[in-house]
């Protein structure tokens, strides 16, 4: 679309390769090459992403520390018609990445927003895992810290959803120690590495089994990881969160609520101060 077009431009979120090139898509190119500014997590990553190929787009910074402030920016340049594609560092924009509040400021101001689909570490762990894949919950990155991840973990624990976790794998040891904790040593999980990279590491076994071998092997620690972990087959009810938080709000003062809310349901605090305010409009 040229510049100075009376309509609007496009908001193009496009998927990148995960690690291998070929995986790059003749059409993620094709929008990445006609578009006027390219809002990427790293320039400097996409930009060697783009090496070879005839990109005259500027490349803007976009990422979590940044993303309110560069909006406006984006939003007006969307607003003249000119087109801007979305990418970040490696998969699909959005999923455990920054981009949520750009999307969402641009179906507020009524820009159309479309999908390059592509490559996404979550799925690809999902289609070689061996678990069930007909309902799962996709967690991201669990907290850095032992005692918040060991917290999180045991509210997740009953869940009889496929559980799908995202990791740097240098703290793949401590972490299937808590998973091995909280959810059982015997509770099977895979362990997706690196994938579709030169190192790429698929294996499933137990917990307890991953989490020593992972341990007695140093070069299974270098990388990013995907941990998918089967449900709890025997399931647990689920918690009717906005009940849960009506009734904690009647019976206390909000500060207790939100803590009680928190401890029963694995949210932060800050979450659940939010819902218990929601409840109390």
């Amino acid at each position: 679309m040229s510049e100075g077009s009376d309509k609007t431009g496009i908001l193009w979120v496009v998927a990148t390769p995960i690690g291998n090139l070929g995986d790059f898509s003749a059409r993620a190119r094709e929008v990445l090459g006609q578009v006027a500014v390219i809002a990427a997590e790293d320039t400097r990553v996409t930009g060697r992403l783009l090496e070879g190929l005839d990109v005259p787009a500027r490349k803007v910074s976009l990422h979590e520390h940044n993303e309110a402030r560069v909006i406006g920016g984006l939003i007006e340049q969307l607003a003249a018609g000119r087109e801007v594609a979305l990418v970040s560092d490696a998969g699909t924009p959005l999923i455990s990445d920054p981009g949520y509040r750009l999307v969402s400021a641009a179906h507020d101001a009524g820009v159309p927003v479309h999908t390059v689909p592509g490559p996404c570490a979550a799925t690809a762990a999902l289609s070689v895992a061996g678990l069930p894949t007909d309902r799962f919950l996709f967690e991201g990155f669990l907290p850095a810290r032992s005692a918040a991840r060991r917290k999180r973990l045991g509210a997740l624990a009953g869940r009889s959803e496929t559980l799908v976790f995202y990791a740097p794998a240098r703290d793949l040891p401590d972490i299937f120690d808590d998973l091995a904790a909280a959810l059982g040593k015997e509770r099977r999980a895979t362990l997706a590495r690196e994938l579709t990279k030169l190192h790429e590491t698929v294996r499933r076994d137990t917990l307890d089994a991953l989490h020593d071998w992972v341990g007695n092997d140093p070069d299974q620690q270098r990388g990013e990881a995907v941990i998918v972990v089967e449900g709890n087959p025997a399931g647990a009810p689920e918690i009717d969160i906005e009940a849960l938080a009506a009734e904690l709000a009647r019976e206390l003062p909000p500060s207790r609520a939100a803590k009680v809310l928190a401890r029963l349901s694995g949210m932060d605090r800050k979450e659940a101060w939010g819902v218990i305010e929601g409840v109390r409009r």
